[in-house]
């Protein structure tokens, strides 16, 4: 597996970034890969090198690189309960500054670079994201339904933009949601709204977890989480760019 980590032209500046794709000269379909809130950083990657073990060209940007590099506040190694109030207290106001229109302009730009990257090959990409970077992953493919093929997010809030948002999408979607996040009525509401829009989708709690269930390094995480985001994130990507 190879690495880089890159930089990449925004109309605000310069991204940094983490790229993990097959260590092969073959072009490869590429991910969009947006990381939760507390963004890039080990187990960011190491799910990135997991993914791109797959055949995929994986490409992760520091969302709030308007800030600085990541990592922009001071991670340790386990983020548990003790830390994480303090941890939030710093992360806010990047995410708060984070609008829908710096959303969609940066989009812009990740997309534009990874479709351009020598390793990655023609056709549709996908998109991914987790907590926040969920909501990201959806933005970015209901603004660009030409490019994007698939989308998954997972414990991200989703909703917030509504039937809006889920009107313009074409691609194929998942959404794993933490059984601390959605209930079983609010899981309804929001496939009645994906089912009106017309949207080809997956949509479900995965029992027993919390938010940021995906996630190794808190205590959030869930191994059967983890899990069940592979078994549903992998076969949606197969199906959706095997032939790019």
């Amino acid at each position: 597996m190879r690495t880089k980590t890159l930089r990449i032209p925004t109309t605000d500046g310069q991204a940094d970034a983490f790229a993990a794709f097959p260590d092969h000269s073959e072009r490869h379909p590429g991910v969009l890969m947006y990381a939760d809130g507390f963004g890039i950083r080990p187990v960011l990657r190491a799910m990135a090198r997991e993914l791109a073990g797959h055949g995929y060209y994986v490409l992760v940007p520091n969302s709030f690189y308007r800030h600085g590099p990541a990592p922009l506040v001071e991670l340790p190694e386990y983020i548990g309960e003790e830390v994480r109030p303090a941890v939030f207290a710093q992360l806010m106001p990047l995410i708060e500054a984070h609008t829908a229109e710096r959303v969609l302009s940066d989009a812009d730009a990740y997309l534009r670079f990874l479709t351009t990257q020598p390793e990655v090959g023609a056709g549709p990409v996908a998109v991914t994201g987790y907590c926040i970077g969920g909501l990201y992953a959806m933005r970015t493919a209901a603004a660009h339904p030409d490019h994007v093929a698939a989308v998954a997010a997972f414990h991200g809030p989703v909703g917030v933009d509504g039937a809006n948002l889920f009107s313009k999408l074409t691609a194929q979607v998942h959404l794993g949601h933490a059984e601390g996040d959605m209930t079983p009525e609010a899981l309804g509401e929001l496939n009645q709204a994906l089912d009106a829009a017309g949207v080809g989708y997956t949509s479900e709690i995965y029992p027993g977890t919390i938010h940021g269930f995906t996630m190794s390094d808190t205590d959030a995480f869930s191994a059967s989480g983890l899990k069940r985001h592979w078994d549903r994130l992998l076969p949606l990507l197969d199906g959706t760019l095997a032939s790019s």
